[in-house]
């Protein structure tokens, strides 16, 4: 198992929505609002722009002792020695993000509603575990759909488990009882009029939720 990469975390994994002039301060935001790890995702190709302000989020991360992940993009992952890289079924091998990242990287897979494609990750040394998405999702309207029962099923891998897609303040706790260790939100905090105060209502979750079955 993997648990030491990640230990004794869980809450809000916060996913940012760039490219946007303000992503710093945005970013800063939720971080002060409580999130454990923010993801950079930016699907443009902007590459010094991309690097520029991963280099600028791993700092500020590290400045709130949080985790700074990167999105499907291992070779800038490497670039910024962030703390590591979250890969989708399109993306890198996982075997070989390991071998440029090391061993002391967090690489986390998304794993959607297949609870096979987990199985297949922790054999290959994966942190932590995505699925979902659990409710319709504003930031990815067809994504597949996962039931709450998936993240029970999948405790057995031993590995982190991340939730996401549609994840509101009001139906996180459920999730977290199923077995969620963090709660992954795109609009949910960045589409909120106030990302702190957002970032903390989920962060809050971990604190007041039931314990997982």
């Amino acid at each position: 198992m993997t648990l030491t990469r990640l230990p004794n975390r869980r809450g809000l994994y916060a996913i940012t929505d760039g490219p946007r002039a303000d992503l710093l301060e945005r970013a800063a935001a939720a971080l002060r609002g409580g999130a454990s790890m923010l993801q950079y995702r930016d699907k443009s190709d902007a590459a010094a722009r991309r690097r520029a302000e991963a280099e600028a989020l791993l700092a500020i991360c590290k400045a709130h002792g949080a985790l700074c992940i990167i999105n499907d993009d291992v070779d800038l992952a490497h670039a910024v020695r962030a703390h590591g890289v979250h890969l989708g079924e399109q993306d890198d091998d996982l075997l070989r993000a390991r071998d440029t990242l090391g061993r002391h990287a967090i690489i986390g897979v998304s794993c959607y509603d297949d609870l096979g494609r987990a199985r297949a990750a922790t054999r290959q040394g994966a942190d932590y575990l995505a699925f979902g998405a659990f409710y319709p999702s504003p930031s990815k309207p067809q994504a597949r759909r996962a039931h709450p029962q998936l993240l029970r099923e999948a405790r057995h891998l031993g590995l982190p488990l991340v939730a996401i897609g549609g994840i509101t303040p009001d139906n996180g706790a459920n999730l977290i009882a199923a077995g969620a260790d963090f709660l992954a939100v795109i609009s949910g905090v960045f589409a909120a009029p106030d990302i702190e105060a957002a970032a903390r209502r989920y962060s809050e979750l971990f604190t007041s939720s039931m314990p997982k079955s």
